[in-house]
């Protein structure tokens, strides 16, 4: 039997580590909530959570330079997961309050608030995935996952390349389209929570988990 890869689960201040922690144990990973390089960069995976405001994400995810681990690991084509502000940090800024945020710039664009008659975006929603999605494997369109925002990336600006793959983009609709997800060679992410999204959760955590 093989061993369970190895996943670091990034601490920086910021993201629901325990029950994130314990969806991907349950997941099959072998992982080590931490901040230290060493462990961030020899791991097979590395998963970038994040609750709560921007800027503040930003803050910590400096403190602890783990914009510079999350860009090694990349360069190195080693996978990287974002979930929820996770997912938001790797765009190239962040507008609240009128306050802009630089990113990490792994993507271009901007994330901003939706505009929809209801804020936050709270409870369960479906996605629209496409057609071969690692991450939505083996589920159907009407699978519903945990939101809880309110800003999210509501356009894709990074240009077609001649010698990579074209992302596989998911979208769900809450007022306004958002990016739900994106699955970019080894950098993917989600916005809703896996980890609070049930059975549908669990089983996106295990087909990242596979590929690694």
């Amino acid at each position: 039997m093989s061993e369970p890869k190895s996943v670091a689960l990034l601490d920086y201040g910021s993201g629901n580590l325990h029950s994130a922690e314990r969806a991907l144990v349950r997941a099959g990973a072998k992982v080590e909530v931490t901040a230290d390089p060493d462990i961030v960069l020899a791991a097979d995976g590395l998963v970038v959570p994040g609750v709560g405001a921007y800027a503040a994400c930003m803050a910590g995810l400096r403190k602890v330079r783990g914009e510079r681990m999350i860009g090694q690991r990349l360069a190195g084509g080693r996978p990287v997961l974002g979930i929820c502000v996770g997912m938001q940090i790797l765009f190239e800024r962040g507008v609240e309050f009128g306050v802009q945020t630089e990113g990490c710039a792994e993507w271009p664009g901007v994330v901003e608030r939706l505009a929809a008659p209801v804020l936050p975006h709270m409870g369960w929603n479906t996605v629209s995935a496409p057609s071969g999605s690692v991450l939505f494997d083996g589920m159907d369109e009407q699978t519903r996952f945990y939101f809880v925002h309110s800003y999210a990336a509501q356009t894709w600006e990074m240009p077609p390349g001649d010698h990579f793959d074209a992302p596989k983009l998911t979208w769900a609709e809450h007022g306004v389209p958002f990016l739900a997800a994106v699955e970019n060679g080894a950098l993917s992410a989600t916005q809703f929570h896996p980890e609070k999204s049930g059975d549908a959760g669990a089983q996106l955590l295990r087909n990242w988990v596979r590929s690694l």
